[in-house]
């Protein structure tokens, strides 16, 4: 049985992603992208918790979406980005490099 992050039981997280789906009116954003009302149950991180860390409560970087839209986002298998979760993360590019100068140049 597949074991599930610490993370997504913190009170950190649940109000994070309570905020997100609130925030775009529970709509899922990928079905939206084709026109279609659908209400979204999870909230994905665009750019990966395992990778990314530092990005797990940024809301830039929190999309909410059903989780059959979820499931096609990165390969259940290996965890490899797919073609619509790098649509995704294109689509955030500048918030991310952003955050990477920041990040490589602190004040």
């Amino acid at each position: 049985m597949k074991q599930v992050n610490p993370f997504y039981k913190s009170k950190r997280w649940i109000k994070k992603k309570n905020h997100i789906l609130k925030k775009y009116e529970y709509t899922c954003q990928q079905t939206l992208r084709y026109g279609t009302t659908v209400d979204a149950e999870t909230v994905h991180h665009i750019y990966p918790l395992e990778l990314y860390p530092e990005l797990s409560l940024v809301d830039w970087n929190l999309l909410p979406v059903t989780n059959e839209a979820h499931n096609t986002f990165h390969s259940r298998k290996d965890h490899s980005i797919t073609a619509k979760g790098k649509y995704w993360q294109k689509k955030r590019r500048k918030e991310f490099e952003k955050w990477e100068r920041k990040k490589s140049n602190p004040p």
